[in-house]
């Protein structure tokens, strides 16, 4: 017992420091962040017979279940269904997988967190990091499948660096967030299941924000436009749709002024989870 005010008085010590100071911190700890990816890694595998194949597999089960349902037996008219399908599930599953792996990653480190002092915003770090590998292992899936289709790659495929990097940004601001937010209240991962099946829905992971451009205007903005003002994730999914899928044929150009509206929105998303998490870390010890 007597470990916990003396663990609050340093992290709220720590809390108080500036952001800098905090960054050179997390530095130091680097390795620790790399052994945490690790560790998550070899945790996820351990005693499954496919390994990590099934990260490849996973997205191609899904892809063939959605051609089927919406290509075959919606009679949707998209040229390359099949890697429309994939091009949307791939960042789609980064997504999901970091968000509801993130905000469980401080509970479910408890024990870890009372027994010594580390930057607890490694944690949720680590779990977006560790399924970022998954995400390039499935991206190499997609390249094979773009050269199988005759696609292939264009000069536009040099977007996806900057897709990825906002996505990244965009996510550790949920993380930070929503992995604190679920020490006070534990009801957090239902509610979040609950949003994340609505949030697949509201995301064009198996449709184009297309359909959106022939309905009625809302207060004069187009339906697909406000669709990736208020769902950066319809922005960043539909950005690496256009950069790898275009219109069927390998790609077409991105417009620079819709990914840097979705920067700045995963950027200002980063700050409010970041500062959230910082003002709360130093009470982790009291409420696990």
């Amino acid at each position: 017992m007597s470990s916990f005010p003396t663990q609050s008085r340093s992290a709220s010590k720590s809390a108080d420091t500036s952001w800098f100071a905090h960054l050179t911190e997390l530095s130091a700890y680097q390795y620790l962040l790399y052994n945490l990816v690790v560790r998550d890694l070899k945790v996820r595998y351990k005693n499954s017979v496919l390994g990590i194949l099934w990260s490849l597999l996973n997205p191609l089960l899904m892809m063939l279940v959605f051609t089927l349902v919406f290509n075959v037996l919606a009679n949707q008219d998209i040229p390359n269904y099949s890697v429309f399908i994939l091009v949307g599930i791939l960042p789609w599953n980064f997504f999901s997988g970091s968000v509801v792996g993130g905000s469980n990653s401080i509970l479910s480190n408890s024990s870890l967190i009372k027994k010594v002092y580390f930057p607890r915003i490694v944690l949720p770090g680590s779990i977006v990091f560790s399924n970022l590998v998954h995400f390039l292992l499935a991206m190499l899936v997609l390249v094979f499948f773009l050269y199988a289709t005759g696609l292939g790659l264009t000069i536009h495929a040099l977007w996806v660096p900057a897709l990825v990097v906002t996505q990244i940004i965009f996510m550790l601001g949920l993380v930070f967030f929503l992995s604190s937010a679920q020490v006070f209240y534990r009801d957090v991962a239902m509610i979040l299941e609950v949003v994340m099946l609505a949030w697949f829905f509201l995301t064009p992971v198996f449709y184009s924000l297309s359909i959106f451009a022939e309905t009625e205007p809302i207060r004069g903005i187009p339906a697909d436009v406000l669709m990736r003002w208020i769902n950066p994730m319809a922005s960043i999914i539909d950005g690496y749709r256009t950069v790898l899928w275009g219109v069927g044929y390998g790609g077409v150009a991105m417009d620079p002024s819709y990914l840097l509206r979705t920067f700045v929105t995963s950027v200002l998303t980063l700050i409010v989870g970041y500062l959230f998490f910082r003002r709360t870390e130093y009470l982790f010890g009291e409420k696990l």
